[in-house]
């Protein structure tokens, strides 16, 4: 059982996760049971890795890297795109005379394309890096959260444990009490009630515990848990625009804002250079030149605006869309960092309340059962000042443990990783 006293830090964790891993199957109320294996050795930080690299945006990270280096190998190319030869032959019916073309097209990077392109290839491979960052610290939301939850329902299922078994005492006592003529059968039916209303919620407990370990093995992909997993309270007041998400879609607006630069830089398309030769060769032939002759030519496209604005007013909507999500997340983000700074301050508070009523529930129970003793109460009063003594334990035990949590979800909340 989990001492009385406020539990924080490592001792808190050592001391939830101590209680609960070691059950055996036999003392399962149901015959379902989600192994987890402390691991002394696993970190937070370690664990988030982990599970981050098992996420399945992971494939999509990696289809970020391949673009990114596609980019890259284009912008470091010395022409503008894939060369072209073409190969003309022209013979006479009368087969005496051939004329042989053959041109080979190149085209141009248009005057500061190229670095526009290489700008572009460095953004995407900036807004991969901001994008596994955002990543990282959403999976680390998910593994704190399915943490936290474990310690919460293993505080729980603790107090029902121990609440059914002082109860179970507390029948055995009452049965000798009916069977020396001290108490009614009335009283004995009711102890054996109140034992099975505590078996009931000590099963449900028990329940919780097992959906938040799959929840926890259905995130993570594996079975062990760190042994110990509180974190400090970070300094940082604000939402600052290093949060990793916030970087994020930054990075992706600074991109979308590249591909623009680098489309409108294109204008009407690329100019190529082509270079030639020519044979004419006959037999006979007054038509012929006998002759092979070389040629240079340049192509400069012109007058397409309107066949480029589509591309580029495709390309806006994608950045003004990405600029209003940002404004949104920034909203979401300020909204998500008060209400974890609010519920930080109100279970700091709530904490020091619930320490306290523990204490005196404690106390009134103790004289309550010396009053019980000595027949100067009934079962029911009995019975009901436990359950409010037990509500108070349960209550400061559960303080202590989401205040860790409201601790780790403070730290998320500022975009801060363990």
């Amino acid at each position: 059982m989990i001492p009385l006293k406020p539990l924080t830090g490592a001792l808190l964790c050592c001391c939830l996760l101590s209680t609960f891993f070691v059950w055996a199957d036999s003392e399962m109320i149901v015959d379902h049971f989600d192994p987890i294996e402390i691991e002394p050795t696993m970190t937070l930080a370690e664990l988030i890795d982990t599970t981050a690299e098992r996420y399945p945006d992971a494939a999509w990270l990696k289809a970020l890297e391949d673009e990114a280096k596609a980019l890259a190998q284009r912008g470091q190319s010395w022409i503008a795109g894939p060369a072209t030869a073409d190969l003309f032959f022209l013979e006479a019916t009368s087969g005496t005379l051939h004329i042989l073309d053959a041109v080979v097209s190149v085209p141009l990077w248009n005057f500061g394309q190229r670095d526009a392109e290489q700008d572009l290839a460095q953004r995407a491979d900036d807004s991969r890096q901001s994008q596994s960052r955002a990543l990282k610290l959403r999976v680390a939301g998910l593994v704190r959260s399915a943490l936290w939850d474990i310690a919460l329902t293993d505080v729980r299922h603790d107090q029902a444990k121990t609440d059914y078994e002082l109860t179970g005492k507390l029948v055995g006592k009452v049965k000798r009490l009916y069977e020396l003529g001290d108490l009614a059968r009335a009283d004995l039916l009711l102890a054996q009630s109140e034992l099975l209303q505590k078996r009931s919620v000590l099963t449900l407990a028990e329940s919780e515990v097992m959906h938040a370990r799959k929840r926890y093995t259905n995130l993570t992909r594996t079975e062990k848990i760190p042994a110990e997993f509180h974190e400090p309270l970070v300094a940082l007041k604000t939402i600052e625009q290093q949060h990793p998400a916030l970087a994020a879609l930054n990075s992706q607006i600074a991109r979308k804002q590249a591909e623009l630069e680098a489309i409108r830089l294109t204008g009407s398309g690329q100019t190529q250079v082509s270079v030639g030769i020519n044979s004419d060769r006959g037999n006979n032939d007054p038509r012929s030149n006998y002759t092979e002759s070389f040629g240079v030519g340049i192509s400069v496209p012109f007058g397409g605006s309107a066949h480029q604005a589509p591309k580029i007013a495709a390309v806006n909507v994608e950045l003004n869309r990405l600029i209003a999500e940002r404004e949104q997340l920034f909203r979401d983000l300020k909204l998500a960092y008060h209400e974890a700074e609010h519920a930080l301050e109100v279970n700091r508070a709530e904490q020091a309340t619930a320490d306290e009523m523990k204490q005196l529930a404690e106390e009134h129970l103790d004289m309550t059962e010396l009053s019980f003793s000595v027949g100067e109460i009934n079962l029911i009063e009995l019975l009901r000042i436990r359950a409010r003594t037990q509500q108070a334990i349960l209550n400061a035990k559960e303080r202590s443990v989401i205040l860790q949590r409201d601790i780790a979800l403070y730290n998320q909340a500022v975009g801060v990783l363990p």
